[in-house]
């Protein structure tokens, strides 16, 4: 069973989701919170998955509350941030502190499950399209230079090449398709990825990758 915490500052949003996620036989919402605080105390005292939770909230945004339910525990719950705009400076944020993907609110039911599946399974939600224009608008975070950081002479050419498709959007099953690799094998590699790089999961991959320059946000290889 996939324990679920709803945090949302609007009572009718979360009564959605619930009654949504509330008819399936493997998720069971445990959990609400109206705000940030709230729900760093929610994870504190009730056993969660995954936590849905809105960026724009009073008196704790979503992302510091993000911040600190994943500087808690490593074994603690994955955040799946919630936006109503995909071009929203606080799901980047959120991401960088250790959310494992983002959805818009006007998701379809189907892929807010699949979502929450994904998360629960250790993997990230990390739209394509989305992902590229939340870079692109915020492509001033990027260094300026050329050179790569140290933490990527560790990874072998391989590796740096699956990490630029994983940063363009690319399923696992897409990347093995496109370098004529077995599936497994890509799995593989962003398991070594993510462990060199001391990163949490693909989400933090995607922007790692764009950070450092890897990646830029027309989509190019530096």
């Amino acid at each position: 069973m996939i324990r679920v915490i709803l945090v949302d500052d609007q009572v009718l949003v979360r009564t959605g989701f619930r009654m949504v996620l509330g008819a399936q036989p493997d998720i069971e919402v445990v959990g609400e919170a109206a705000d940030g605080a709230a729900a760093v105390e929610a994870v504190r005292s009730i056993e969660a998955d995954v936590v849905l939770m809105d960026v724009r909230m009073p008196r704790m945004d979503g992302v510091e509350a993000t911040r600190q339910i994943c500087a808690s525990s490593s074994s603690g719950p994955r955040v799946l941030i919630l936006t109503t705009f995909d071009l929203d400076e606080y799901a980047f944020a959120a991401i960088k502190a250790g959310a494992s993907g983002f959805l818009l609110k006007d998701v379809p039911p189907a892929d807010l499950l699949t979502a929450i599946r994904a998360v629960h399974a250790g993997d990230a939600v990390v739209a394509p399209s989305t992902t590229r224009r939340l870079l692109e608008r915020f492509a001033v975070h990027l260094p300026d230079d050329n050179d790569a950081p140290r933490d990527l002479d560790g990874l072998t050419a391989r590796e740096r090449e699956v990490l630029v498709h994983v940063a363009q959007g690319l399923s696992n099953t897409e990347i093995a398709a496109r370098l004529h690799l077995a599936e497994a094998t890509v799995k593989t590699h962003l398991g070594r990825i993510l462990a060199k790089l001391r990163l949490r999961d693909r989400a933090q991959a995607v922007v790692y990758a764009y950070e450092t320059g890897l990646v830029v946000p027309s989509g190019g290889l530096q």
